[in-house]
């Protein structure tokens, strides 16, 4: 006979499902689980920095090389990415903000007694980007300084040359990777701390909790699709790009992308694609690859639909220029985490402790976050692949699509 196996993804829909009804028919019962989910919020914690700092240095020194060989390349793409990236985090955050889905969730109070957002003056925020101890940054979980950091960091190891030079990018791609290997260690313990999450929560506000979470998931739907009409279809007219024959090609590493929420996995089909589409082979290997550290068009409007999501929930107003600045963040600390297991869970986590904000949403989120990471990861690959092809069209080189 057969063994079932439950995948992770399961165990946490089931722990949110057993989380809720525990809550609800046992309200006075569900406040002591608050521990454990405190436990795996400290876990998370303790990710922030080494997985930032390492997947950053690498991002920049390991890859100087390869972008110093593609040249112009490399400067089209990287200011095509920062244009459409900031348009997703644009759309996600007007739209967040016009549906307000975390306004009516109650947080703990102790969550939310301890948030503090202070108001700084433009001289005050650009000062502060800047550390005086990175041990201070890291201890305090300063995602801003610690990015700082990182870049000067990596850019001063482009200079070293040979041995010195090779050691030390070794050094943080195994960091690096040790830190995949921990976050996903980490993530053997969600169930856990979502369960305990959703239970305490549910105990708290009611079960009306979900409702706000059915909200969040069709505020970041309906971002996605404004997202693909107002920015991804016109730059393909733009472009010049066949809209039914991309759609065509991208189909299949579409479906596989939604299916198993991992870009990785439908990236080899998604090159053979692209490259049967007419995109030349050494803009499309240089392409989808830097894409998936630097174009993450889901991932970074899901941050900026989740991260206002906590502050809502939390009871804090954020002006448009705090948000400017959470987005500014987000932006930075998204680069090259992709192959993160639970990425955006890292990314959201670090911002929101930047801002003094409560971590106890973000064991909320995760609840619903499979249903959305599937939505967030189609529109990646969609987004990675249309670049590939925009590049092509902007060198001249993109060839007639294949059928």
């Amino acid at each position: 006979m057969r063994k079932i196996k439950i995948s992770l993804t399961h165990w946490i829909l089931i722990s949110m499902v057993v989380g809720a009804l525990f809550g609800a028919f046992f309200p006075e019962q569900s406040q002591y689980v608050k521990v454990i989910s405190n436990i795996f919020l400290r876990m998370i914690k303790s990710i922030i920095v080494p997985i930032l700092f390492s997947t950053l240095v690498v991002g920049i020194a390991g890859h100087t090389d390869d972008l110093k060989s593609v040249g112009r390349l490399a400067l089209k793409s990287i200011i095509y990415f920062e244009i459409v990236t900031t348009l997703a985090l644009v759309i996600g955050l007007v739209a967040v903000n016009i549906t307000q889905p975390g306004v009516g969730v109650i947080l703990p109070k102790a969550a939310t007694n301890a948030v503090q957002v202070t108001k700084m003056t433009a001289q005050e925020t650009i000062e502060h980007v800047v550390p005086k101890s990175i041990f201070e940054a890291a201890a305090n979980n300063d995602v801003l300084q610690v990015v700082f950091f990182s870049i000067i960091f990596a850019i001063a190891i482009t200079q070293l040359k040979g041995k010195h030079k090779e050691t030390m990018v070794g050094f943080f791609e195994s960091a690096s990777e040790t830190m995949f290997k921990f976050t996903g260690i980490v993530m053997k313990f969600a169930p856990l701390g979502i369960g305990a999450a959703i239970a305490y929560t549910v105990g708290h506000s009611g079960l009306g909790v979900l409702l706000n979470l059915g909200k969040l998931v069709l505020t970041l739907y309906g971002a996605l699709l404004v997202f693909l009409l107002l920015v991804l279809i016109p730059v393909m007219v733009i472009a010049k790009i066949p809209i039914k024959a991309f759609f065509k090609a991208v189909k299949e590493p579409a479906l596989i992308a939604f299916s198993t929420t991992s870009s990785d996995a439908a990236l080899p089909d998604a090159l053979k694609q692209m490259i049967k589409f007419g995109v030349p082979k050494r803009i499309v290997s240089f392409v989808l690859p830097a894409g998936y550290s630097f174009n993450l068009d889901g991932t970074t409007l899901y941050l900026a639909v989740a991260s206002i999501f906590v502050a809502q929930a939390a009871g804090v107003h954020l002006s448009w220029d705090q948000q400017a600045l959470m987005m500014l963040t987000l932006m930075l600390t998204s680069k090259g985490v992709a192959a993160v297991p639970r990425a955006s869970l890292v990314i959201l986590s670090g911002t929101l402790a930047s801002f003094g904000l409560p971590l106890e949403g973000v064991a909320i989120i995760l609840g619903v976050d499979e249903l959305m990471d599937m939505a967030r990861t189609t529109v990646n690959l969609f987004g990675n692949c249309l670049a590939s092809a925009v590049m092509a069209r902007w060198e001249g080189e993109l060839g007639n699509y294949e059928v």
